[in-house]
């Protein structure tokens, strides 16, 4: 009698990653949101700032797909050019946070000492300061450029991204593999990339996940209170606040940006709870 295993494909065998309906689904919509954030210039029908549209807060329609805006503006043109800014400013931001927060996280980890402590005094000082706060008040000081948005955004989450890191590592760090890497005289260098990294890569990835959805969210919060990306230039939290006025009347102005919002961090989250086992779970190994 053939097994189970014998009877899958060859190539999922080989890989060894098995995605179930719902990570699929996630990681489909995650990667049309990205194409759309490359492409937006190419695909949208009007120029984003262009008022095309003789009414204001206008029903979908034939030429107007997602209606139009409070000054007339095609809706559908500026989410799909919000997506460049809300995606792209996203991914920047975590991906700074998290690499720096995992390399700061191995290195206090597998040095120990003055320097441990050193980095997670410093960077517990600055996780107490409430996110909302520290982003209002950087924002408001210095401007709402896109560049100090990414770095805003970045220092916010790098002391999460390192206690999580260096929670890992410091629970890597004391198993005897390492201890037999030190033995043999490996550099603090060789245990972080070789031994350390490939061990906690799979929880690393997960919480890159979710601290992509959460600087989405602040990103967002930012943009509604208008601290965010700045006109006649917007992400999906500054077309929510500058349409809000067409809420009573439900305008699709309002409902498709907030919608764009909640699909892309609902399929990072589904996308995070449905990776494969060989992702999650690197001692399967």
């Amino acid at each position: 009698m053939t097994s189970h295993i014998e009877q899958r494909p060859a190539a999922t065998r080989r890989l060894g990653y098995r995605f179930n309906l719902v990570g699929l689904l996630g990681l489909a919509v995650i990667l049309f949101w990205a194409f759309i954030a490359i492409f937006a210039h190419l695909l949208i029908p009007y120029p984003v700032g262009e008022i095309v549209d003789t009414d204001y807060f206008g029903p979908m329609s034939q030429q107007f797909w997602m209606g139009s805006d409070y000054l007339g503006r095609d809706v559908f043109s500026r989410i799909l050019m919000g997506a460049r800014y809300t995606v792209g400013i996203s991914l920047a931001a975590v991906t700074i946070a998290c690499f720096s927060g995992v390399v700061l996280g191995m290195i206090a980890a597998v040095a120990g000492g003055w320097l441990d402590t050193l980095l997670s005094r410093f960077l517990d000082a600055l996780n107490s300061i409430p996110s909302k706060l520290f982003g209002l008040v950087v924002v408001a000081a210095v401007g709402s450029s896109i560049p100090v948005l990414i770095l805003t955004l970045s220092v916010i989450y790098i002391p999460g991204s390192y206690r999580f890191a260096r929670a890992l590592a410091v629970n890597v760090n004391s198993m005897d593999f390492i201890t037999v890497a030190r033995i043999r005289g490996e550099s603090t260098l060789y245990l972080i990339r070789s031994e350390i990294l490939p061990n906690i890569v799979g929880p690393v990835l997960a919480d890159l996940g979710l601290r992509f959805v959460f600087i989405v969210l602040l990103l967002s919060g930012l943009s509604f209170l208008g601290l965010g990306v700045q006109p006649p230039y917007a992400d999906w939290g500054a077309l929510v606040r500058e349409n809000i006025g067409g809420l009573p009347f439900g305008a699709p102005a309002v409902m498709f940006p907030s919608l764009a919002i909640a699909s892309l961090t609902i399929s990072v989250n589904l996308l995070i709870d449905n990776l494969p086992q060989k992702i999650r779970d690197r001692s399967e190994r």
